[in-house]
């Protein structure tokens, strides 16, 4: 009998050396962080898109090329600029060797996004075919990729295209598995583009991109004029940019950028601008409010230019400079000492915004004290539920919040991915809390139908148990930095009763947390309608369509189940639905959209323009099943 090979062996044929390609194959979250399919914002396939584009845009941002054009055909996307071109003799060491770049040289990008000369090297590896070509004074040179490995390596020639360069990549469908792009997740994507570049252009798949006033655009576009408490302050500095005002949502909702980048997560410019906003305004009404009262229910973006920023990930999506720039002031230091002069100046300029905004913050103080006493016994009759017993399933990686994570880093990324279905019923409960990863996904159970939230103050969440057991489950009492579950997947049957508990628990999210579905927390689990099979074969399908396909394929008569529930999918089965191939709806807020308007529409009194609505887009889907 042949020695077995002892596993546990560690010398020298256990050391390896992986390759550029190699790495960020084996690793792809290192450089674009989770994969996804496309069904979330921060899924790497979009990464994959604003690695180029960032490209694109700090070349506009050092004064070359005020056009860029972006298409996506299918899944290929292609992503053209009209900046300088890259130096012919480099076009492939460019996008195929790590840490090789032009944003090394401070002079060349001063104040860029990519620093690391990884972005378009991920974007290359992470592709089946990735192609690119440099227009350069009359010359160009094109290069072509599969997974990273050139395969062709064109000779440079005569050509008459401006200058600049243009990127087509397909993503790796062995890596992204079933994905889509989400168009408006994109659309979103490239308006934070436009509002920080005064001037640039562009153009996706025929629409028009373009912005002439900032950071006002953007907050006139998040808003709804008629629900602002005073029109919006928009303020201009030397490498800062600040717009902000009060609404009446339940909140705070703040943008941050850096040079150019949206900081989906923050980081030191969105914490310095929240700590000196409190200090300008204390020192400007001269009396000791609340930092909760004074930031409650704003509205604010802020943007800063950083030379060499220091991000918190290869992703980018949280700054971690703690300076402006080498030997300068710090971050907390540069955004107090702007707003000190700008927002007091404009303040006491426009006495009638600063009455509307003492008047907003004082409403908030008075809200908060009403509620002081709720609150507690709220938090009284939480802990006697037995919340972790009864209402909650929790996952292994929640289970020990109070205890130090040994791990950091490893603790954060799991938490990332951590999910929890809200779901009505013990059947249907049932079956997800015995088919779900233990590990990473929590099963919260609802008793029948929640409330209708629209209209009602924040005082019912603390009053109706169904939804103070909720918000502690989620624990965003005091706001999104503590949530637990980065997924938040409603799960009903697809009936009319299952339609309405998700209908009035988006209702419930938008009145009270709706940063919960504006950063992309909201989802919608989408569970197959048809089970089609026979003695070979069993195929789950999610639509008439695929039902129609599977009784194709398989024949001979095979046996269809209709689900009319989530309770009638065995655990076995449900599994498949909520592990790796889980098919999920994000809930997406349009720009544009505005969320008293919606909730007023679709929850309101206002029964025949809706009837009107659900007939008209009845018929349209009568007429796709015929």
């Amino acid at each position: 009998m042949a020695e077995q090979k002892n596993l546990n062996e560690y010398n020298e044929d256990s050391i390896r050396s992986l390759d550029w390609r190699e790495h960020i194959r084996l690793r792809p979250g290192m450089y674009i962080g989770k994969l996804g399919d496309g069904s979330a914002t921060d899924d790497g396939i979009y990464v994959l898109i604003k690695e180029v584009l960032d490209n694109c845009i700090d070349e506009h941002t050092m004064g070359y090329g005020k056009q860029v054009e972006i298409s996506i055909d299918g899944k290929q996307v292609t992503i053209r600029d009209y900046g300088r071109g890259i130096p012919l003799g480099k076009v492939v060491d460019v996008v195929s060797k790590i840490n090789t770049g032009a944003k090394y040289d401070s002079k060349a990008f001063q104040k860029s996004v990519g620093l690391n000369g990884v972005g378009t090297k991920a974007v290359n590896a992470l592709s089946q075919y990735f192609k690119v070509t440099s227009h350069r004074d009359g010359k160009e040179k094109t290069a072509e990729f599969e997974r990273g490995v050139l395969i062709n390596d064109h000779k440079e020639q005569k050509t008459s295209e401006a200058n600049g360069t243009l990127v087509s990549f397909v993503p790796d469908e062995t890596v992204f598995r079933n994905f889509h792009f989400i168009h408006e997740y994109l659309d979103s994507q490239l308006w934070n583009y436009c509002y920080l570049n005064a001037g640039l252009s562009l153009h996706f798949n025929g629409k028009k991109y373009v912005s002439k006033n900032g950071l006002l655009d953007l907050l006139e576009r998040k808003t709804n004029a008629d629900e602002l408490r005073y029109p919006i302050i928009h303020l201009k500095g030397e490498d800062i940019e600040v717009a902000l005002s009060h609404n009446n949502d339940y909140g705070e909702d703040i943008f941050s950028f850096v040079n150019g980048q949206y900081t989906t997560q923050g980081g030191t410019h969105q914490q310095a601008f929240r700590e000196a906003y409190i200090k300008v305004i204390r020192d400007y009404y001269k009396k000791d409010y609340d930092a909760a009262d004074i930031r409650g229910s704003i509205v604010a973006a802020i943007s800063v230019r950083v030379q060499e920023p220091v991000f918190e990930s290869q992703t980018k999506t949280k700054l971690g400079s703690q300076n402006v720039y080498e030997g300068g002031p710090t971050m907390k230091k540069f955004v107090e000492e702007f707003l000190a002069k700008e927002l007091d100046n404009y303040l006491h300029r426009n006495p009638a915004v600063s009455e509307a905004l003492r008047k907003r913050i004082e409403q908030s103080e008075r809200e908060r004290k009403e509620l002081a006493g709720i609150k507690k016994l709220a938090n009284e009759r939480a802990k006697k539920a037995n919340l972790h017993n009864k209402k909650l399933r929790d996952c292994r990686v929640h289970l020990n919040d109070d205890l130090p994570a040994k791990n950091k880093e490893e603790f954060i990324a799991t938490q990332k991915n951590s999910t929890i279905f809200i779901t009505e019923g013990d059947s249907a409960s049932g079956s997800i809390t015995k088919s779900r990863n233990v590990d990473t996904q929590a099963v919260f159970s609802l008793r029948g139908k929640p409330l209708n939230a629209f209209g009602l103050t924040k005082k019912v969440v603390y009053e109706n148990e169904e939804f103070n057991l909720l918000q502690h489950a989620l624990n965003i009492e005091e706001g999104m930095e503590g949530l637990r579950y980065n997924n938040i997947v409603i799960a009903t049957d697809a009936d009319v009763d299952g339609m309405h508990i998700r209908l009035l628990m988006m209702t419930f999210f938008l009145q009270f947390f709706p940063d919960l579905v504006k950063r992309g927390h909201v989802y919608i689990l989408e569970t197959p309608l048809f089970r089609v099979r026979n003695k070979q074969e069993t195929i789950y399908c999610y639509d008439e369509t695929e039902k129609q396909a599977a009784v194709a394929k398989l024949g001979n008569k095979p046996e269809i189940t209709r689900f009319k529930g989530l309770g009638e999918i065995s655990p076995e089965e449900f599994g498949r639905f909520i592990g790796e191939e889980m098919r999920v709806q994000p809930v997406i807020l349009e720009q544009g959209d505005h969320i008293q308007q919606l909730l007023e529409y679709y929850m309101g009194k206002n029964t025949m323009e809706r009837q009107e609505f659900i007939i008209n887009n009845l018929k349209v889907e009568l007429d796709l099943v015929d």
